[in-house]
């Protein structure tokens, strides 16, 4: 970082999957815009995991903020999946991406990443970091729902 700068300029909370115990379902994050960063950083956060539960996420590339068009990344953006038996509760997951590997000659221009849970519920949250700001400081680039940078 550059002289005073402060970690919270050059990054921001750009979407989450609320920390939750969601059940066997697809829960996707809001949408980011990759034209505001350089690149994202996706944190997903598993808890508890119920007898025989599995975890899969995969990063979702869209034309709109809300989703149009969405296809799955085809850069090979999926983690592997994540599993109680295989003593995954209690883990961290974390998936890179740059802007410049969306399908832009197609206007793919926002991500998310989809977390599905099977068989049985999961504790999980998940949050994307926007880093290298187009505009910066990144301030109004985080999300509405962050209550406070200190």
């Amino acid at each position: 970082m550059i002289g005073n700068t402060k970690p919270s300029e050059v990054c921001a909370i750009a979407a989450t999957i609320d920390p939750d115990a969601y059940s066997a379902a697809t829960t996707v994050s809001d949408y980011v815009n990759m034209a505001d960063f350089e690149s994202v950083m996706i944190i997903i956060l598993v808890g508890t995991m119920a007898t025989n539960a599995t975890l899969n996420a995969v990063v979702k590339q869209a034309t709109s903020g809300a989703g149009a068009g969405a296809k799955n990344l085809t850069s090979s953006k999926a983690i592997t999946e994540l599993t109680e038996a295989g003593s995954d509760s209690d883990k961290q997951v974390i998936i890179t991406v740059r802007a410049e590997e969306l399908d832009l000659a197609n206007d793919f221009t926002h991500i998310a990443i989809s977390v599905t849970g099977a068989v049985a519920a999961s504790d999980y949250g998940a949050v994307i970091l926007g880093f290298n700001p187009r505009r910066a400081p990144t301030d109004g680039e985080d999300l509405a729902s962050v209550a406070e940078i200190v």
